[in-house]
């Protein structure tokens, strides 16, 4: 008995020892901002793995559809066979339904109408979009001048309403902004759109495989990590806030970060590409797309950055309090949060400081699905200065970072992420820009985003994020009213 407890101890001391040498290795790299490539490794295996579920899948699917093919031959012998005397009617009946079929045949579960990213082809001309300037309207009423040759009242005016809102029932832009993004093949996961963990031995068996690791292997040491980097987060930033102020602490303060960010991206096995490191904000205002809570952690692990937003309890508190002890942020309260002139003065304070460090905005106010961007609030490009444009993507493949804060709590959503194969995302730095004269904020805006949304190969939509939670504003229903007045009126 005594020497089964000694066995014990023994061994629970060397496991001890190796998480904490482990523990003290990754903390010690991400001080020195340095990699060993472990990570980057496991994301090029994936890579391969993912490739041999695809071949295998499209395998077991040209199978299928050789074998259904097979059968429709054969019954379509015994139909000619008992009947000589087929119609042409007929023959081009059998031929459409031969075709459709061919049609039908799916490629690895994509649906390739459209890239697979829509149901239905819009005409240009036709979107009823939220407009100021009257841009839109004015090229829709030439191009139905010259399909209609004037201006009068035509039924066709009305059927183009009707047309564009049952396109709007079957398929709108702004829903499918806040769902997971569709994925051109599966990724081993059964919350993915793609289920085919039972296609084949061989994928299930993988499959299975995978599912011990990432819940039994990943999940316990990933939620261990981040408990000891939150912890060392706290630690750090309360005694680097005991400092006095002046250039040494915030070098140490940058220095801190940086560490302590490096240590919870390990959390989530994250590798972040960084691009035109060459235009990485030094002070002013940076603003970026917006997927998930985690771009902070993906933008901080490379610079330090001052944040701006509404207070939080719970996991998000703790960030916060711990934070604001270091350097300087601007958090409200959700009363201050309404009011726009104390949130203008309280930024403009922090820009017109150039010791303080670039302060991170995600204009857009909501999380978007990583494959759009939508409409920028114009407060943060009224207050001047220079704005440095960030564009985010993430790589769906590895895990999908998208955060639907109205179907998952904050919890649910680190729970998925740290479940998920990896997080992989590219930055990219982008030229500063700053207002022209004569420019409107809208208009800056508008510039800023569509820069964000090409760099990223990102959609870019005019649209507010916040329909999520709320209903169209009352001047863009009216501003579609009125254009529709104006045609009937034949103006």
């Amino acid at each position: 008995m005594f020497l089964l407890s000694l066995i014990n101890i023994v061994l629970s001391m060397i496991t001890m020892t190796s998480v904490l040498t482990l523990l003290f290795f990754i903390i010690f790299l991400a001080s020195m901002g340095k990699s060993i490539g472990v990570r980057r490794k496991y994301v090029e295996l994936l890579v391969k793995i993912f490739e041999y579920g695809r071949q295998n899948i499209e395998s077991i699917r040209k199978q299928q559809y050789d074998h259904l093919n097979t059968s429709d031959d054969s019954d379509l012998l015994i139909n000619t066979e008992s009947d000589v005397s087929l119609t042409d009617d007929a023959k081009s009946k059998t031929e459409i339904t031969q075709n459709r079929n061919v049609e039908k045949a799916p490629s690895n579960g994509i649906n390739l109408v459209n890239g697979g990213n829509s149901v239905i082809n819009r005409v240009e001309s036709l979107k009823l979009l939220p407009d100021v300037e009257g841009v839109r309207n004015k090229n829709r009423e030439l191009n139905n001048e010259e399909e209609n040759g004037s201006l009068e009242f035509n039924l066709s005016n009305c059927l183009d309403y009707v047309k564009t809102g049952m396109e709007a029932i079957i398929e709108d832009e702004v829903t499918s902004r806040f769902e997971a993004e569709e994925l051109k093949n599966w990724n081993l996961l059964t919350r993915t759109n793609r289920h085919y963990e039972f296609i084949s031995w061989r994928l299930t068996v993988i499959w299975v495989i995978g599912f011990f690791i990432r819940y039994v292997i990943l999940m316990p040491s990933r939620v261990f990590i981040c408990f000891i980097g939150v912890i060392w987060l706290t630690l750090c930033t309360a005694a680097v806030g005991c400092l006095p102020d002046g250039s040494t602490k915030r070098w140490m303060v940058k220095l801190v970060l940086i560490q302590c960010f490096g240590v919870l991206s390990s959390a989530l096995s994250s590798v972040v590409n960084y691009h035109n490191i060459e235009n990485r904000p030094l002070n002013g205002i940076c603003v970026a797309n917006h997927t998930s809570p985690i771009d902070v952690l993906m933008l901080m692990c490379d610079n330090c950055y001052s944040l701006i937003g509404q207070r939080h309890g719970g996991f998000l508190g703790v960030l916060q309090r711990a934070l604001a002890r270091a350097s300087p942020h601007i958090w409200f309260e959700r009363a201050e949060a309404k009011d726009r002139m104390a949130v203008a003065k309280r930024l403009k304070e922090h820009v017109s400081d150039p010791n303080n460090p670039p302060i991170l905005i995600f204009p857009e106010g909501t999380c978007i699905n990583n494959t759009s961007v939508m409409q920028f609030k114009k407060g943060s490009f009224e207050v001047g200065g220079t704005i440095y444009p960030v564009a985010i993507k993430y790589d769906a493949r590895f895990g999908d970072a998208f955060w639907n804060s109205s179907r998952y709590s904050m919890m649910q959503y680190l729970y998925m992420m740290m479940t998920s194969w990896a997080i992989v995302c590219d930055v990219w730095y982008l030229p500063a820009m700053t207002r022209s004269e004569n420019e409107s904020a809208i208009d800056f805006a508008n510039r800023v985003k569509s820069v964000i949304a090409k760099q990223g190969g990102l959609v870019d939509l005019v649209w507010d994020g916040q329909l999520k939670r709320m209903k169209p504003k009352k001047e863009w229903k009216e501003k579609q009213q009125e254009e529709f007045t104006k045609r009937l009126k034949g103006e």
